[in-house]
């Protein structure tokens, strides 16, 4: 039974392809196409998943999509004759929502197949049912409560349940024009990060304030008894005049979602060239304050109604790593699930479990525990990248040498790392989710005070408030972090031990805080023996991981691996057993 998952017109477009219950491939599009958050029709993805499955498109028997037009037509009905939002955000709405319908005919176009010849049966599974499913039905859990929270799907915000065994039940949902992820965005907006995607900036920038202005948030976020959460619509435009969302083949773009009256509230908004100041960071602290009363409203009440101590959670929300770093502190929750792509890439995955599991009825069998889904190139390819760039590798004064032994591999890496070096580390097969977890990364040293400059400087280009996260051997968590779980998709934060932080200042916050990835040797062998060398030679089982890219999509193939090296000051480069280093 092969059933291929496919998130499309719609930001980070992916592909997966499950085979009789077990994850056999997935990735972004944006990886193969250089556009980050790509959001169109995932071609790219769905050849490599298909590639990797060894099957032609009509060998597939399913195909999942992350979404239906028709869920909550009612609801959508209702709120256009009480709203009557322009004529403008209708036609928008339409035009995405036809694609998404059509989406049977795409694919056959797209292959080559007369539409009436497609064999797959193809399934449209409402968004944040996708979402669930895609944490739920990979996780470990036999039973657990099911939360998605994100922008909107579906005319869905937030949709939570509980999951047992091959099945999952929905107890309620916030529908549109409700949304934590859109009050998220408008703040992020306020505060001068316009592109997509950009939340992440100011969660890191909210350290650096206080929630001093918790009154006026809670204006613009209602929280109420029942845990749920409504918006000040006044302060938003997108249930009036609609999102000016762009989800052609590109990077998608969301216009302004916020009103004049924001600013009355809260003061001039930031315009991106602006420095920085007390009042951003403050707005940005007590942003994060609101979203995490507001989360945990939800979750608390999840619980009541749930009775199990074990949660899955999904949505772009679920980037939040601060809030997730917290669920432990503030609900009565004990073991927590996050899929590696818990954001709209994660939802090909939920489609295809979600036909699986629950329309199909099949049982559960597959755990994702490790994030290497995408592209793996063997020697030859590495080779061959070298060989088409050789006079750019001697002209930049390069050594190169192949190390067969993997521990000693590992060994001079170490070593060139403690000496202070920025190394690009390219292995194995490509990470899915928005995290290079040890096979498309940059590691360094996080000993050292200056490397956030050095890595900014030579690479990097960033704003400075944000920081770099920390990769630990999975047994050392415990002496270094005021937790002792798995994080192994670095989906969460928490506070490094006071004792141990001046070891490491690269990836401790000003806040004390780290946004950690535990490795183990079962998840990727020559990344656990890359951080053990370093523990080996410098006492600290932790290296500086950071994505391998220079403000684009992470690095997918040796070309770009080999591409980026050279165009920055990157000291050395380690794909497979070849070493590529400057002197």
């Amino acid at each position: 039974m092969i059933i291929l998952g496919i998130n499309a017109h719609h930001a980070d477009a992916s592909a997966a392809v499950v085979i009789d219950g077990r994850l056999l491939a997935a990735a972004e599009e944006e990886r193969f196409r250089r556009v980050k958050h790509w959001a169109g029709f995932p071609l790219h993805s769905i050849e490599y998943c298909l590639r990797e499955a060894r099957v032609a498109l009509n060998d597939v028997d399913h195909v999942a999509v992350n979404r239906d037009p028709n869920a909550n037509l009612l609801k959508k009905a209702l709120f256009a004759v009480s709203r009557r939002p322009s004529f403008e955000a209708i036609r928008r709405r339409l035009e995405n929502a036809a694609r998404v319908r059509d989406i049977a005919s795409e694919i056959a176009e797209a292959f080559g197949i007369d539409r009436g010849a497609l064999k797959p049966k193809v399934h449209n599974i409402e968004h944040h049912r996708a979402h669930l499913a895609s944490a739920f039905f990979v996780s470990p859990f036999e039973e657990s409560a099911v939360l998605s929270v994100d922008g909107f799907g579906d005319f869905c915000s937030a949709m939570w349940g509980s999951g047992r065994a091959d099945r999952m039940d929905v107890a309620g949902e916030v529908t549109f024009p409700h949304s934590l992820g859109m009050f998220y965005t408008a703040i992020t907006q306020y505060l001068g990060f316009p592109h997509y995607g950009d939340e992440y900036k100011v969660m890191g920038l909210a350290p650096y304030g206080k929630p001093v202005l918790m009154s006026a948030m809670r204006d613009v976020v209602r929280v109420k008894e029942d845990g749920r959460y409504e918006l000040g619509l006044d302060y938003f435009v997108h249930h009036t005049e609609g999102l000016q969302m762009i989800w052609e083949a590109g990077t998608p773009v969301i216009g302004k979602v916020y009103t004049t009256l924001l600013e009355d509230l809260l003061g001039p908004s930031r315009n991106p060239d602006d420095p920085i100041d007390d009042r951003h960071k403050n707005v940005a602290a007590s942003m994060q304050a609101m979203y995490e009363e507001a989360f945990f409203a939800l979750a608390n009440r999840l619980y009541e109604k749930a009775s199990t101590k074990r949660l899955c959670l999904a949505g772009g929300c679920g980037y939040n790593s601060v809030a997730n770093g917290l669920i432990f502190e503030r609900t009565p929750f004990r073991e927590l699930y996050i899929q590696a792509a818990a954001g709209d890439a994660g939802g090909a995955i939920g489609a295809a479990y979600y036909v699986w599991n629950q329309i199909l009825g099949r049982p559960r069998g597959f755990v994702m525990d490790h994030a290497n889904w995408g592209p793996e190139y063997d020697d030859a390819s590495i080779d061959g990248a070298v060989q088409a760039r050789v006079a750019d590798i001697e002209n930049g004064r390069c050594r190169m040498e192949r190390v067969l032994d993997e521990r000693e591999l590992c060994r001079r890496t170490a070593e060139s790392i403690a000496r202070g070096n920025v190394v690009g580390w390219f292995q194995g097969r490509m990470e899915w989710g928005p995290r290079a977890l040890g096979n498309r990364s940059i590691v360094c040293d996080p000993r050292r005070a200056d490397m956030k400059n050095i890595l900014n400087l030579k690479i990097k280009r960033r704003e400075s408030f944000r920081p770099f996260a920390p990769s630990i051997l999975r047994e050392a968590v415990g002496e270094w972090f005021e937790t002792d779980y798995d994080v192994p998709f670095m989906l969460q934060v928490y506070q490094i031990r006071e004792e141990r932080r001046q070891q490491i200042p690269a990836v401790t916050h000003v806040n004390g805080s780290g946004r950690l990835q535990s490795v183990t040797e079962a998840q990727n062998e020559r990344y656990y023996h890359l951080i053990e060398a370093f523990r080996d030679l410098t006492g600290v089982p932790i290296v500086l991981n950071t994505s391998f890219n220079e403000n684009e999509p992470v690095v997918n193939n040796p070309e770009q691996a080999l591409d980026c090296f050279l165009r920055t000051k990157m000291d050395l480069l380690v794909m497979g057993n070849l070493m590529i280093e400057r002197v």
